[in-house]
């Protein structure tokens, strides 16, 4: 027990600040990315000794992360619609029940308009830009949380990024329009 503790609190320490950034980017919101990254933690506890070093302790970590932000969403989709289809993760987009008014505070504009564009993306789309662009790993990790080819998160990534520049550049012009007929009132 005294082994598994040691090596929790390392685990902990090395690791706990990214998975928090992780879950928080997800979620949006300070007080439930803290109560999921304590299920991650709870999660790593009970299941250590199984853990095989197949991947990296970061990558196996991540995946714990992953999926409890998935149980989230689906406990959240099935509580909102009281619907009890299944939660469709590839296609669903994963949309945080409430904004953190602190956290798009701190963003400086760009990325807020970022965030604000990954929500409209799918849920395998805003996994991958996450984990690849903001928690920055690699293909082959992202690969290997996800449970995917390098292929598939190399697609994946690919159509994410056609999609937020379509979305971020509809914005765009929405915003200049918007713009441009406040300007004409103000001349009037």
């Amino acid at each position: 027990m005294k082994d598994t503790e040691s090596i929790f609190h390392r685990l902990y320490d090395q690791y706990h600040q990214d998975v928090f950034q992780f879950l928080i980017y997800l979620v949006k919101n300070r007080t439930v990315a803290e109560d999921l990254s304590h299920e991650v933690y709870v999660r790593v506890l009970k299941s250590y000794e199984r853990f095989q070093g197949r991947s990296s302790e970061k990558t196996w970590l991540f995946a714990i992360a992953k999926n409890v932000a998935i149980d989230y969403f689906r406990k959240n989709s099935v509580r909102s619609s009281r619907n009890f289809d299944a939660f469709d993760w590839e296609t669903e987009q994963l949309v945080s029940p409430t904004k953190s008014p602190e956290l798009i505070l701190e963003l400086n504009d760009d990325l807020r308009q970022l965030l604000t564009a990954l929500e409209k993306c799918t849920g395998d789309q805003k996994m991958v830009v996450i984990m690849r662009y903001i928690q920055e790993l690699s293909i082959a990790e992202t690969a290997e949380i996800l449970n995917w080819t390098e292929a598939k998160v190399k697609t994946t990534q690919h159509r994410a990024i056609k999609n937020l520049r379509e979305i971020l550049t509809q914005n765009e012009k929405e915003a200049s329009h918007y713009e441009s007929r406040k300007m004409g009132r103000q001349q009037n």
